[in-house]
């Protein structure tokens, strides 16, 4: 039985997560992440059939960092805001001290004209553990519902 403070550490992680994307704090998003950390987007239909392709993966949190540095200094990207719109959290197994974890969401990107478009749905399959009383993310992987994505894949999902 998963006690009522993890579970309610683990339903603030994947919010905060959200939010963080949200808001543009994308340097304190990093902290919801240990070192050795893996962050990837996949299709279903590559999950589904066993495919490698990944459309992102970091195997590190170094490589977030070294993302959000050219996002910040490097790329070009059509300027919007993301909203995160997160499903029921469901913690499905608890593997020596982490967490499995998965959550429907949604994200809907608004440009500088006030035109907000849906950018991407899908589900996160999680691996969460605890540092010091504090819930990470060992494993975050968002699993796209399509391939197609409308835009640059650009900010987190």
């Amino acid at each position: 039985m998963i006690s009522a403070d993890v579970r309610d550490a683990i339903h603030d992680l994947m919010a905060d997560y959200c939010h963080y994307i949200d808001d543009d704090r994308l340097e304190d998003w990093l902290d919801f992440f240990t070192e050795d950390c893996v962050y990837k987007i996949l299709s279903r239909e590559n999950v589904e059939n066993d495919l490698p392709l990944e459309l992102l993966s970091c195997r590190n949190k170094n490589m977030l960092r070294d993302r959000i540095l050219s996002l910040r200094e490097a790329n070009i990207y059509n300027i919007h805001f993301d909203k995160h719109i997160l499903g029921a959290v469901r913690i499905l197994a608890e593997e020596n001290s982490a967490y499995r974890v998965q959550a429907n969401y949604t994200v809907y990107q608004s440009n500088q004209d006030g035109v907000s478009e849906l950018f991407n749905v899908g589900t996160y399959r999680d691996l969460i553990v605890f540092a010091d009383g504090k819930p990470l993310f060992k494993e975050k992987i968002a699993i796209a519902d399509t391939f197609g994505i409308p835009r640059l894949l650009s900010t987190p999902i």
